[in-house]
């Protein structure tokens, strides 16, 4: 299974969350209620975010008997989309668990009931939204797939700006709930045809999150041509991706997915950018997303003959989970074959449910061309066999093996050096001062490019008020009217004072 952590939306500030003291929970799901009629009513997007970031926070604490007295107060008892969700959640059967929260449930139900009324919407899509956390909470996967099956289907018929928001969280959870069931690929037409209809409904948000969707239902099959395809022909992510935060977490999954086909598609400097840069915006209570993207920068940087820094595998809350890949790097950067097969060895089953260990494949030549590097700069003429038996060639003919490895590497221009085929050596030309050439132009050109780059993405994720160039002009225009208008009135008065 493809490993990819969900990555929490920032918590809201203490002022504005949830207080623990507050009556109920019941009674907080009916404020988020009329929290998303209010957003419904006067077509604020906000308030319906909000009451999803509220939502996160009830997640926890959301039981089967809580759940059964709020779909009675928010949805028409009897309907059919009542019926539907009620019969996932029974209110006869309680777990052992939800028996203390009987009289707290009673006691609110009674003192408060729900009008007879058609709901809005939204409000009828929040309801199958919650009840499909629930259920996913409760790890009842077979009923989650039913539940948003049927979501599916309502948002099909609804073109709503208001519903954008929490049909991208349904979107997500319908996915969800397959991948958990390992019946990923039999949503994979529905996904398109939702990507599709969003497209034609100008619905960003889920236009984004489904693009996301579907790279990820891909890569799990390692159908990495047909996704690239999908990516390159679907909309692109635009700059101001930036400015919102449910945007901006979509944008950090994409450059991930986007870094992964470009590492697999052996263009490394490409997977790196994405790979680091989606690390760098990921929030910060998206801690297993941000390891899962170092795990993967560290293999590229190896795969690009870099060595990562000691920082990387020292950041708080990581260390334990980015062992492995350091002492890979380890025994990447001496140039011990022997080493780093161990490492392997050690780590197989870490690096299998990383979904990692093709690139540990590749790594070997890496570490080759590494310790013939080191050889190079330590000898200024050495014997093929003595390569072979310090670079602990396993193989039938290691001083072909060696010959070829060296002639490789003269080549690509790894080393420095000749090869007398006659005699069997390896001469090592004379190591020049690097500052006579081009790398540290090079070096510097890299840096600047980072920083120059860092500074766009900065000032195009900057706020500005709509209409502001409209209104500086009017503002400017006003100030000459009221000017023209003293200016006049001075004048009538002078000419009244000449009168008199």
């Amino acid at each position: 299974m493809t490993q990819d952590v969900e990555m929490k939306e920032q918590q809201p500030a203490p002022s504005n969350s949830l207080s623990s003291t507050s009556p109920s929970i019941l009674q907080h799901l009916k404020d988020i209620a009329a929290l998303v009629e209010m957003g419904a009513y006067t077509r604020e997007v906000r308030r319906i975010v909000r009451a999803i970031r509220w939502t996160i926070q009830l997640r926890k604490k959301l039981k089967a008997s809580l759940l059964s007295a709020f779909l009675n107060f928010a949805l028409l008892p009897g309907s059919e989309v009542h019926s539907r969700l009620s019969s996932y959640v029974p209110s006869a059967v309680l777990l052992p668990q939800e028996e203390e929260h009987d009289m707290e449930v009673d006691s609110a139900t009674s003192g408060t009931q729900a009008p007879a009324k058609h709901p809005l919407p939204e409000l009828e899509i929040y309801c199958y939204l919650l009840v499909l956390v629930f259920l996913i909470d409760q790890k009842q996967y077979s009923e989650a797939k039913a539940c948003s099956s049927a979501g599916i289907a309502r948002i099909r018929n609804l073109n709503r700006r208001t519903v954008d928001v929490l049909a991208s969280r349904l979107y997500f959870y319908y996915s969800l709930s397959y991948e958990l069931t390992g019946d990923l690929a039999e949503i994979r037409g529905n996904l398109l045809a939702l990507h599709r209809t969003a497209t034609l409904r100008h619905d960003e948000l889920g236009q984004e999150t489904l693009l996301n969707l579907l790279l990820r239902n891909y890569l799990h099959y390692n159908l990495y041509d047909q996704a690239e395809k999908l990516r390159s022909k679907a909309p692109r992510f635009e700059a101001h991706s930036n400015q919102q935060a449910n945007l901006k977490t979509l944008f950090c999954r994409y450059l991930f997915y986007l870094g992964k086909i470009r590492t697999i598609q052996l263009e490394y400097t490409d997977a790196k950018e994405s790979l680091l840069q989606a690390a760098r915006k990921a929030p910060v209570s998206a801690l297993g997303f941000r390891v899962l993207c170092n795990k993967w920068a560290v293999i590229v940087r190896l795969l690009l003959g870099e060595i990562p820094e000691r920082t990387v595998f020292m950041q708080k809350g990581m260390e334990k989970a980015l062992r492995p890949y350091f002492e890979l790097t380890n025994a990447v950067r001496i140039g011990d074959l022997e080493l780093f097969k161990a490492v392997a060895e050690k780590f197989s089953s870490t690096f299998s449910s990383d979904r990692t260990n093709n690139l540990i494949v590749r790594l070997r030549h890496n570490v080759i061309r590494t310790g013939l590097r080191n050889i190079s700069i330590s000898y200024s003429r050495i014997s093929l066999a003595d390569v072979a038996k310090k670079l602990r060639l396993d193989s039938p003919n290691p001083i072909a093996d060696a010959e070829s490895i060296v002639s490789k590497a003269i080549r690509d221009g790894a080393i420095d050096a000749t090869l007398d085929h006659a005699k069997g050596w390896m001469v090592s030309k004379e190591t020049g001062d690097i500052y006579s050439t081009n790398e540290p132009q090079i070096a510097f050109n890299s840096r600047i490019a980072f920083c120059l780059n860092m500074h766009n993405e900065a000032v195009r994720a900057l706020r500005f008020p709509p209409n502001s160039h409209k209104e500086k002009k009017s503002a400017e225009k006003r100030r000459e009217r009221q000017q023209q208008e003293q200016e006049l009135a001075k004048h009538i008065a002078e000419e009244d004072d000449d009168e008199f």
